[in-house]
């Protein structure tokens, strides 16, 4: 039976292509997701005749989200909040930020979000859906863009420290992580080889940075880990760490998780952002 050559289909391709991957990566990654020759063969003909200069390298994209670091400043203006810088890394790019957060911020997001609390979810990319992941043990729920005046105020702090606007930020995320709770090591982008990528990336586009706020610390463990550099970064309240990724690849260096919490309760705000809008 052939396979039909669908607009979001096309839509991946040329957003792929613009990410920076080559023909021949795009066409591994179709066969990679069960597309036949003969559809793989149409649809890369198709793109190649909008784009007749495809196979050339195109370069990563520059327009990203983060903090300014020019002068290699200790404190950053965020708007309402004066914000330190901790710790930085340039590959992969983090950053992470201290006094983010009040302590009455972090304690009215637990309040709002606690009577709402459900096991987490993951993004499905083989289908564009969320399942149950047994690598994700943290009950949470997510806050619409702006549903009240914490949210509100948390996500201009965050657009005007990263430089990004607060449209495209996906809503606000709440975990909770209790003892023996963790997040095994994983990537925040969504899988340009899945067949349900396309489908996630009508929303908004591709992932391209990831916020991590922590509004209650642990009494052991919980840190953020990004094993492919050996960097821990402890779960202290009303800090932040922040790293971005300019395309959907292992060699962005972001590979990271939760480490397991081993006493007390740990609770995160999770920021994503977008490359464009998030609807």
């Amino acid at each position: 039976m052939s396979q039909a050559i669908s607009p979001e289909l096309r839509e991946w391709l040329v957003s792929q292509l613009a990410a920076g991957h080559s023909v021949p990566a795009l066409r591994a990654s179709m066969r990679a997701a069960g597309w036949q020759d003969a559809a793989t063969d149409l649809a890369l003909a198709q793109l190649e005749a909008g784009f007749p200069h495809v196979e050339e390298a195109k370069p990563r994209r520059t327009d990203m989200p983060g903090p300014n670091l020019d002068g290699a400043p200790l404190y950053i203006d965020a708007g309402d909040r004066r914000v330190q810088v901790l710790h930085t890394m340039q590959h992969p790019r983090v950053v992470v930020f201290g006094n983010l957060l009040s302590p009455e911020e972090c304690e009215g997001l637990i309040a709002a979000a606690r009577v709402r609390l459900a096991r987490s979810l993951t993004v499905e990319t083989r289908t564009g859906g969320e399942v149950l992941n047994v690598d994700r043990t943290s009950d949470g729920m997510f806050f619409e863009r702006g549903e009240n005046e914490i949210v509100s105020r948390l996500e201009q702090r965050i657009a005007t420290l990263l430089r990004w606007p607060v449209e495209f930020g996906e809503g606000l995320q709440i975990l909770r992580y209790a003892p023996g709770a963790q997040y095994r090591p994983h990537y925040d982008y969504f899988d340009p080889g899945e067949p349900g990528t396309p489908t996630i990336l009508k929303r908004g586009g591709q992932r391209v940075a990831t916020l991590v706020m922590y509004l209650q610390e642990p009494e052991q463990g919980g840190a953020t880990t990004f094993p492919d550099v050996g960097l821990e970064v402890a779960p202290v309240r009303g800090t932040g760490v922040f790293f971005s990724y300019d395309e959907p690849d292992p060699a962005t260096r972001t590979l990271h998780g939760g480490a397991p919490v081993l006493a007390g309760e740990k609770w995160v705000a999770t920021k994503w952002l977008r490359e464009r809008e998030f609807k």
